[in-house]
């Protein structure tokens, strides 16, 4: 906490070791140490986090950090609604006492209601009474100290009524001790190297995600690239030290971010109680029941869960909406690395089915008037030019949508039967071999249909490649314009002036 705190680029995020990468840590210490020798466990411990840290940190300077940028605000939505929804599930057996195997976000919740006539009656009212005065003090006075207070309440319940020789669990001794150095040990890095690679993908998937999910407008943006320099730095450094990998914790920035914290002062405040907690307050502190620090995690997690967010999100863009439910459905049912997964994947076969359907705007502009612009079918037939169909393709043109590409422009070809159809090319960026042998292509279909095919403001590069093709000589001067208004007055001075006259071109590319 201490080094990312002078390292990170987020104001708030709180950085441990969350739930999924403490799963995935102890799955690996388990192979290398399945004698669960507690000496071996420290030393194979501090290897795994220097590892998982200098792997963040050759990440980092690789700037592998656009890693991040695959993680759009719908499915940043998704996720957090997701990861609000497993809190809540994984605190809710502790606040009546019960204990599930964890089996999976949907087992989970048929094991906690077959087990939930086992509950604990006096740890359900200890949890049930934290939650309702946390919940209540919330609405009331929002940002306000009333975790501490609960916390203070619950200690000096749990002391004075003896609530765990009652049955009610509670945190339970904590060694009033520091830390000491741990070296870790190269032989074992072979071996740790494949788990280490995939906790420092989740590390860093969790604290991008994290970071931005619970960043507000006010906050300076999130900088990927030094996220993965100051939780590799904090990994390697917290390594010494025998502590786990660690990442951007959901569940501790929401109750960060919950209580008004504004800058990682909050870390250094975190880290400081910790270290007095270690010293003094350890006993204290383990008289604390495991149901009222559930109650304090499952309210602020609510606050991930927003309805109105996908309601938002559904109103604008169906195709950004099916990405959050992606990422939702993605994190409940795969896990937490997993389901930002599963949403990148679907946002990218997204937005590969846009690159693969361009959009082909239709261009015109009433009589009378001197602006093109695009027109829908709801436009008055006005706005056409007659006998001049303008199409104005969008993006990059390349073997994925060329097709579909010549497929509309025929349809509209056919459609509206003009003399002349001008290809209006200046929001098309790139054009890719396949692509430009379609325009040739079309050339000759069109002008064995009686149509004209024309071509106007082409950015500099795709000029370059219609003059490499030789499709720009073919052309002649007559048909390539450098500004759309160029093609339009030459295709009206063609139809105003005489049959027996010459035609004169307007502007055009040479």
């Amino acid at each position: 906490m201490i080094i990312y705190a002078f390292l990170g680029s987020s104001r708030v995020l709180s950085v441990s070791s969350t739930t999924t990468i403490a799963i995935l840590t102890a799955a690996e210490l388990q192979l290398v140490v399945p004698d669960g020798d507690p000496s071996k466990l420290i030393v194979a411990t501090a290897t795994f986090t220097a590892l998982t840290g200098a792997l963040l940190l050759v990440a980092s300077g690789l700037r592998l950090g656009f890693v991040a940028n695959f993680i759009s605000v719908p499915v940043l939505t998704g996720f957090k609604a997701g990861i609000g929804l497993v809190i809540i599930l994984d605190q809710l057996p502790k606040l009546f006492g019960l204990h599930i195997t964890k089996a999976g976000f949907f087992r989970d919740i048929l094991a906690f209601v077959e087990q939930l006539p086992q509950a604990s009656v006096i740890t359900a009212i200890v949890g049930l009474t934290a939650l309702f005065l946390l919940s209540l003090v919330e609405w009331i006075r929002p940002h306000s100290p009333a975790p501490l207070a609960v916390v203070g309440g619950a200690i000096t319940a749990s002391w004075m009524l003896g609530l765990s020789d009652r049955g009610v669990s509670i945190i339970g001794e904590i060694p009033r001790a520091l830390p000491t150095v741990t070296m870790p040990d190269l032989d074992l890095i072979m071996m740790l190297l494949p788990g280490a690679i995939g906790v420092a993908l989740m590390s860093f998937t969790e604290t991008a995600a994290a970071g931005r999910a619970f960043a507000i407008s006010s906050d300076p943006p999130i900088r990927p690239n030094r996220e993965l320099f100051a939780i590799g730095a904090s990994n390697l450094g917290g390594a010494f030290f025998g502590a786990m990998p660690a990442g951007g914790g959901t569940s501790q920035t929401a109750v960060v971010r919950a209580v008004g914290g504004q800058t990682q002062r909050a870390s250094l405040v975190t880290a400081a109680v910790s270290v007095a907690t270690m010293l003094v307050l350890a006993p204290l502190l383990g008289l604390l029941p495991q149901a009222a620090l559930s109650a304090i995690v499952i309210v602020y997690s609510l606050g991930l869960i927003r309805p109105s967010e996908f309601r938002s999100i559904l109103q604008v863009r169906r195709m950004e909406f099916r990405w959050a439910l992606a990422a939702l459905v993605g994190v409940l049912f795969f896990g937490t690395l997993q389901g930002i997964v599963v949403a990148i994947i679907v946002s990218l076969l997204g937005l590969s089915s846009q690159s693969a359907n361009p959009r082909i705007h239709v261009i015109g502009r009433a009589r009378g008037d001197r602006v093109l612009r695009p027109v829908s079918d709801k436009d008055d037939e006005e706005n056409i030019v007659d006998g001049l169909l303008i199409l104005r393709p969008e993006g990059r043109l390349f073997f994925a949508n060329v097709q579909q590409v010549a497929d509309r422009i025929r349809d509209l070809v056919l459609q509206r039967k003009p003399k002349v159809l001008l290809l209006d090319l200046s929001r098309v960026f790139d054009i890719e071999y396949s692509a430009m042998q379609m325009v040739i292509a079309s050339d000759r279909n069109l002008a064995d249909q009686g149509v004209t095919l024309w071509l106007a403001s082409l950015n500099p590069d795709v000029l370059d490649y219609v003059r490499a093709s030789g499709f720009a000589e073919k052309l002649g001067t007559s048909r390539m314009f450098k500004r759309l208004d160029d093609g339009v007055r030459h295709f009206q001075h063609s139809i105003e002036a005489p049959v027996s006259s010459p035609m004169k071109p307007g502007p055009h590319h040479s």
